[in-house]
C-alpha cells in the first residue's frame, strides 16, 4: 500500500492541472503518440494499412502518409495537454469536432452504418468537443513540469 501512496504523490501533481476527462484525452494522445501510431506506421503491412480522415478511408501509401499526419496531431495533443498550452484552445475542440463530423460521414458512407449510427456516433464526439470548447480558461495556465 505504501508503494501506491508513493506513486500517487508523484502522479497527482502531474494530473492536477486538468479535469479527469481531459486527463483521459491526454492519456489517449500519449497512447496514440508512443504506442499505436508508431506501430501502425512502421510495422503494419502496407496492404493492411488503413487510415480515416474526414470520414474517408485511405489505403496503402496514402494511409501511411495519413498515419504520419495523425502522429503529428497526437504528438501535438500530448504535448499541448501536458503543458496545457494556450494554443490548444480552440484547436483541440476543432480537431475533436471534425472527428464528430468524420464519424457521422463514416457511418453514412460505410455499408455497416446508417443515419441513426451516424447521428449517434457524431453526437457522442460532440460531448468532448463542447467540453474542450468551454475549457478555454484552463489552457495557458502555468503548469509545473
Amino acid at each position: 500500500m505504501a508503494f501506491a501512496a508513493d506513486v500517487w504523490v508523484v502522479v497527482r501533481p502531474v494530473l492536477a492541472p486538468r479535469p479527469w476527462w481531459m486527463n483521459l484525452m491526454w492519456a489517449f494522445c500519449l497512447y496514440m503518440t508512443f504506442i499505436y501510431v508508431p506501430w501502425d506506421v512502421f510495422f503494419k503491412p502496407l496492404a493492411a494499412d488503413q487510415e480515416v480522415w474526414f470520414g474517408f478511408m485511405l489505403h496503402g501509401w496514402a494511409a501511411k502518409a495519413g498515419g504520419v499526419a495523425h502522429w503529428i496531431v497526437y504528438g501535438a495533443g500530448a504535448y499541448g495537454f501536458w503543458k496545457m498550452s494556450r494554443w490548444m484552445w480552440p484547436w483541440a475542440a476543432v480537431y475533436v469536432g471534425q472527428v464528430a463530423l468524420a464519424m457521422a460521414v463514416w457511418n453514412l458512407l460505410d455499408d455497416r452504418g446508417n443515419a441513426v449510427t451516424a447521428a449517434i456516433s457524431g453526437a457522442i464526439f460532440l460531448i468532448p468537443t463542447v467540453a474542450l470548447w468551454r475549457a478555454k480558461h484552463r489552457f495557458g495556465a502555468a503548469v509545473a513540469g
